[in-house]
């Protein structure tokens, strides 16, 4: 039996709160999860692939920063930061900020470091985790992608 992703809650950079999977619900989705500032360069790379392979077209493909829990001030310059970064709307609707115990949230999804991205293929009907992986989506892990959304 497959793993299925857990619940979560956070706000999109166009200020609507989302839960993933649950709100996404008419095709799969490819969750990338961020937990460092430098991550970012990873995640622009993956999504690029993906976009460039078609799966903006049949996935969700959504940007989950997890930043640990902090005051409300600093959220909302955070937050603020990152929306003066990025202009486009469907860019701000895929990427969803999640302020919360880190070590709760890596345990529940059985993400032993933080040295990297993480990333998810998620069935929309059942939340069962096609793939998982680590790192930069490579050559190998499109064709994995590709045959789990078959």
């Amino acid at each position: 039996m497959a793993d299925v992703f857990p619940s979560f809650s956070g706000e999109n950079l166009n200020k609507e709160k989302k839960t993933i999977p649950d709100d996404y619900i008419e095709k799969n989705l490819i969750v990338i999860i961020a937990f460092q500032r430098w991550h970012q360069s990873l995640v622009d790379s993956s999504i690029d692939t993906l976009e460039k392979m078609g799966f903006g077209d049949t996935h969700y493909i959504l940007e989950i920063p997890v930043i640990e829990k902090t005051t409300w001030f600093r959220k909302i310059r955070l937050d603020t930061l990152m929306r003066s970064g990025i202009r486009d709307s469907d860019v701000r609707a895929r990427t969803i900020t999640v302020y919360t115990n880190k070590a709760n949230f890596t345990d529940k999804f059985s993400i032993v470091n933080e040295d990297s991205i993480h990333w998810f293929v998620i069935d929309h009907v059942s939340h069962e985790i096609l793939v998982r992986g680590e790192g930069l989506i490579s050559p190998q892990d499109i064709s994995w992608i590709k045959s789990s959304s078959k």
